[in-house]
């Protein structure tokens, strides 16, 4: 199947994910937000895929946030819908009939971050960068990541990171569970492969089943919490100085 903004190969019983948008470090807009949706659509009805893998193109990001120029321009209530399209894509690989492993291979932040949140392992490259750095813009996480990093790495590690905007590396990250290892570049793909070979031996309907008992123990009405405060967030001034400094390449004054 051919995307705009992914690339899908499927090799046996592992299909591979790759976002491909590396001229913006592969930054998730609509358009990737559709192939992805498209794509898992397919992949969790395809009878021979047991296990998927998802990393971005070349050799420097994952995938570095959203898209800023995309929305900077929303109301509330597009921002609220936006919110609302990320999650229910983050919802289906997160709850998706078979595992997927999230293979960093350099930035992954704010919605990067999110996204790699939302799959149920994560291998991370060496030089790898992790961060939710949306309060620089004046915003929040609006993808699930208030909700998903507090349940791998605890709530006081969770506030640091949300409040300071801080990246931290691929190191750290594991050491607090928020990655579960660490490979060089050039064996990452591999790696995340060889896991995936591992699962994809195993009951297809074990593993479904153990997605769904695993994800039951999370249950929550946090999402919607997250997505209202996203949403009320872009009424408000702090939002559109910290676009504004963004886009204009300077730090935000923030009042």
């Amino acid at each position: 199947m051919n995307y705009e903004s992914i690339k899908l190969t499927v090799d046996g019983k592992i299909a591979t994910v790759t976002i491909n948008r590396p001229e913006s470090l592969n930054a998730l807009n609509a358009q990737v937000f559709n192939d992805l949706d498209s794509a898992f659509n397919f992949l969790d009805k395809e009878q021979s895929v047991r296990c998927i893998i998802v990393t971005g193109s070349g050799e420097k990001s994952f995938v570095a946030g959203a898209d800023i120029k995309e929305f900077s321009a929303y109301s509330d209530e597009e921002a609220r819908a936006l919110s609302k399209r990320g999650h229910s894509v983050f919802e289906k690989i997160e709850n998706l009939s078979k595992p997927v492993i999230a293979a960093v291979n350099g930035f992954a932040l704010g919605g990067g971050l999110e996204l790699a949140l939302s799959c149920h392992i994560r291998y991370a490259s060496d030089h790898a960068k992790l961060g939710l750095p949306e309060v620089t813009l004046g915003l929040i996480p609006g993808y699930g990541g208030t909700q998903r990093l507090p349940q791998l790495v605890g709530k006081g590690l969770a506030n640091e990171m949300i409040f300071s905007a801080k990246m931290i590396s691929a190191e750290r990250a594991k050491s607090i569970g928020l990655v579960n290892e660490v490979f060089s570049a050039e064996e990452l793909l591999s790696k995340a492969k060889e896991l995936a070979e591992q699962i994809a031996k195993n009951s297809p309907l074990g593993v479904a089943q153990a997605i769904k008992a695993v994800n039951a123990s999370f249950s929550s009405n946090g999402m919607q919490t997250e997505i209202d405060a996203f949403g009320a967030l872009f009424a408000g001034g702090d939002f559109k100085e910290g676009v504004s400094a963004f886009i204009e390449k300077r730090k935000p004054i923030f009042d």
